[in-house]
Parts: structure tokens; C-alpha cells; sequence
């Protein structure tokens, strides 16, 4: 199966950080749209951040999350930096991929990514 794999979720206080990594099973990452989506309980999965091909690097962030959390890449792996944590920002976090480019206008949409990994809990807390 094809699949994502993700890892570096925890629990931390109000006002950390952790740093999440995704990477492909089996493929590389650098010509597919690479998001970052979460999932609290009982709410619908919301996208977080999205880093086109690596041929563009175009990023794209959730207003929600602007000026505290940063995608980037690190040769086959793609990373969510995320500071100064709030703990409405708990929830399951997962990474997608897509193979189309130019993700400005549909970034956001679950629906539009083919490759998943199986999520990884992020909890803020006192």
C-alpha cells in the first residue's frame, strides 16, 4: 500500500512547540503537494498548511495558524513547525499528498489528496 508516515506529535503546555514529519512509504515527496490537516473531536477534518511541488515551494496556512506555524522541506521529508501552541490547536494531526501542483484555490480540501499517513496526536495542555 502506499501510504504517508508521519510522527512527532505530543503533549505540550500553552505557548510550545513541537515539530511534526511526514515522508512517503516507499516514494519521495518532492513532486507532490504535501498538507497537513487535523482533526479534533467531533469536529470536521480542517487543513492546516500546504507546501507545493518542490519545483515551486509555494506555501499556504489556515488563518488560524499563520505567524505560528511553518511547513517546510528537508530533502524527503516534510516538516510542520508549530510555536507558541494553543489548545484549541489539540487534535489528530495527518499529512496528505497530492501529485497535481498549483494548490492555491483547492489546498484546503480533504477530497483532493490520494496519499494519507494514520495521523499523529497533538495535545495542548496546562
Amino acid at each position: 500500500q502506499v501510504h504517508l508516515d508521519e510522527s512527532g506529535g505530543g503533549l505540550v503546555q500553552p505557548g510550545g512547540s513541537l515539530r511534526l514529519s511526514c515522508a512517503g512509504s516507499g516514494f519521495a515527496l518532492d513532486y507532490y503537494a504535501v498538507a497537513w490537516f487535523r482533526q479534533a473531536p467531533g469536529k470536521e477534518r480542517e487543513g492546516v498548511s500546504c507546501i507545493n511541488r518542490m519545483d515551486n515551494g509555494q506555501t499556504y496556512y489556515a488563518d488560524s495558524v499563520k505567524g505560528r506555524f511553518t511547513i517546510f522541506r528537508d530533502g524527503a521529508t516534510v516538516y510542520l513547525q508549530m510555536n507558541n501552541l494553543k489548545p484549541e490547536d489539540t487534535a489528530v494531526y495527518y499529512c496528505a499528498a497530492t501529485f497535481k501542483s498549483s494548490p492555491g484555490a483547492w489546498w484546503p480540501d480533504a477530497n483532493e489528496y490520494d496519499y494519507w499517513g494514520q495521523g499523529t496526536q497533538v495535545a495542548v495542555s496546562s
